[in-house]
């Protein structure tokens, strides 16, 4: 009997508090509005007050009450997680509203809902790189501010999104095999996050890539890229000395000097075989030289025999 008596009397406030809304939904009087927008507010009924608030800001309008309804607006879309739009309010607010003691708040909440508006890190970071810029010009603005303190951590936290992005769009050409563009993607987050926690991963990225590129190599730029890949070998064992990267790297320099000397060995045969080839080439040009120098002197021979006239005929002289 009591639940249905609680029961009844939860329907009979609900429907109460449905007409009142309804009411305010369809009133002109400001301030009967306002009560019913407050009072949903305080209830933390986001989507209800939002729904009054907006009726609002235009019966406001120059009012004194106008820069409490933007706020609440603004504070019931960061509620309601709608993070871009309450972002706007925030910032609208401390731009409207500059004597308000209010302002930085709005200010620090604006560039909070940037920060919660920030896009997993495989979607598109412009939304993290808007963040950084809000985070920073709060941090310019107010820099003595007790708001301030948190600041660094979640423009790290949002820089760390971007950094692991790229890290992860150069992970992808390395499983594709597309070792050269990992090799200048890996580099490009070293320039472009030179503190980055990710720099043991991204060393050894970069030194199998190199290391594929060189055992794979076209034969004229083998020479270069197993001398790229060795030299990097050793800046990890240098940088990392006992830990597994440094050891990857040692297994890693070892097959290269055995690739070096095998290249070494062909580069020599090949030296060999140019050479040998060089000096077959020379002894069939000065051959043939000879044999066009003799063919020479035989025409001259032969054209003077054919220029030469008969001799004459000698007849007895009569007596």
């Amino acid at each position: 009997m009591k639940k249905i008596v609680l029961i009844l009397l939860t329907a009979i406030l609900v429907t109460a508090c449905n007409t009142v809304h309804d009411q305010a939904l369809k009133s002109a009087d400001k301030d009967f509005i306002l009560k019913v927008a407050n009072e949903h507010f305080a209830n933390k009924k986001w989507a209800k007050s939002l729904a009054l608030y907006e009726r609002l800001s235009n019966l406001v309008a120059g009012t004194d009450d106008a820069p409490n309804v933007v706020f609440n607006s603004a504070y019931a879309n960061y509620y309601d997680k709608n993070y871009k739009l309450a972002g706007h309010q925030f910032k609208n607010f401390a731009v409207t509203f500059p004597q308000d003691p209010r302002k930085e708040e709005a200010a620090y909440m604006s560039a909070l809902c940037y920060y919660e508006g920030s896009m997993d890190y495989n979607l598109d970071q412009t939304s993290t790189e808007l963040a950084i810029n809000e985070l920073q010009n709060f941090l310019n603005e107010y820099p003595t501010s007790e708001r301030s303190r948190n600041i660094s951590q979640l423009t790290d936290e949002l820089s760390y999104k971007l950094e692991y992005k790229a890290y992860e769009n150069a992970r992808q050409y390395y499983k594709m095999g597309e070792y050269k563009a990992a090799d200048v993607a890996f580099e490009n987050v070293l320039g472009d996050f030179p503190s980055t926690k990710l720099r043991p991963s991204i060393y050894d990225y970069i030194l199998k890539s190199r290391y594929e590129l060189a055992v794979n190599s076209v034969f004229s730029l083998k020479q270069e890229r197993i001398e790229s890949a060795l030299s990097f070998a050793r800046l990890v064992e240098k940088e990392m000395p006992g830990t597994e990267y440094s050891k990857t790297a040692e297994s890693i320099r070892a097959r290269l000097v055995k690739e070096q000397e095998s290249f070494n060995r062909q580069q020599k045969e090949i030296e060999a075989q140019k050479a040998t080839l060089l000096a077959r080439q020379q002894r069939e040009t000065e051959r043939s030289a000879s044999d066009a120098e003799k063919q020479t002197k035989q025409a001259l021979r032969d054209s003077a025999i054919l220029n030469t006239p008969p001799p004459a005929v000698t007849l007895p002289l009569e007596k």
